[in-house]
């Protein structure tokens, strides 16, 4: 499945330096990145849509999985098949049946659920899910930070090509990027890279995303298990009070240099 592709398109350039100048039309070939809707099937039954770049689906279906309590642990999840089908994809998940009745009950209480997606009591308690405090389990150098950074652009090679795809990357305790993760969506972007985490054994280290930190993004990196989250633009006011809840460190309008320490400064040498 292409996940990038090629189209002329127009576009205008105007010479700001001459008075009252017109702007030109040309036409060059630009790059577009894929966006389609891929469903997450779990032993049968479709449980949700999302718009996503078609690249990574297994990484992302397990990372989706384990941020939304679908699952405990990878090895609940038999299998994982990418299928394309005639408007998208279907990854089909198969499940234990431990976990895929859980998951029927978790339906059967969403049935009233409205327009907005999280009205009504039990929606309500679902957004702010109880996860353990994390552990404080190192000391992360400042002074690696900027090279974080600068790795993170490096590496985005789709993000690079269309301007239009965010990307989270995860880098060991020593600011080595250990791999990079793009997608149209922040949030998917995060799950895929959650997914390798989590099939990767869970290494410690620091996830570096370029996107603001929103609560779903906080936590979800939050319920599974690492412990500092560095993001390009700002936070939210709840993603601050679940990040300072639970113990995350979390930076955000990181640059060169600078950056702002909303929450867990104990982790933070330099």
């Amino acid at each position: 499945m292409d996940w990038l592709i090629k189209q002329t398109i127009n576009f205008f350039k105007r010479n700001k330096s001459i008075e009252n100048s017109t702007a030109l039309l040309q036409s060059k070939e630009d790059f577009l990145a894929v966006e389609m809707p891929v469903s997450l099937v779990y032993n049968g039954i479709s449980h949700a849509v999302m718009m996503c770049s078609p690249k990574d689906l297994e990484v992302f279906a397990l990372g989706f999985s384990l941020t939304e309590g679908i699952i405990e642990k990878p090895s609940d999840i038999y299998g994982i098949d990418v299928v394309e089908v005639c408007n998208g994809i279907e990854v089909q998940i198969e499940l234990s049946s431990r976990k895929f009745m859980a998951l029927k009950e978790h339906r059967r209480n969403l049935t009233g659920r409205t327009g907005c997606g999280i009205c009504g009591t039990e929606q309500l308690n679902q957004v702010y899910k109880n996860f353990p405090k994390l552990d404080r389990t190192f000391k992360f150098d400042l002074n690696l930070l900027d090279g974080c950074l600068s790795d993170l652009h490096k590496n985005q090679q789709l993000g690079q090509q269309t301007g239009s795809t965010h990307a989270c990357g995860f880098f060991d305790l020593e600011g080595k990027m250990l791999t990079i993760f793009e997608d149209v969506g922040r949030h998917v972007a995060l799950d895929k890279l959650l997914g390798w985490h989590a099939k990767s054994g869970k290494p410690n280290g620091i996830i570096v995303a370029s996107s603001r930190a929103s609560y779903e993004m906080v936590q979800k990196t939050i319920s599974c298990g690492v412990e500092m989250l560095v993001t390009i633009s700002g936070a939210t006011d709840l993603a601050v009070k679940m990040a300072e809840a639970h113990h995350l460190t979390l930076i955000g309008f990181a640059r060169e240099g600078k950056g702002n320490i909303y929450s867990g400064d104990e982790r933070i040498n330099g």
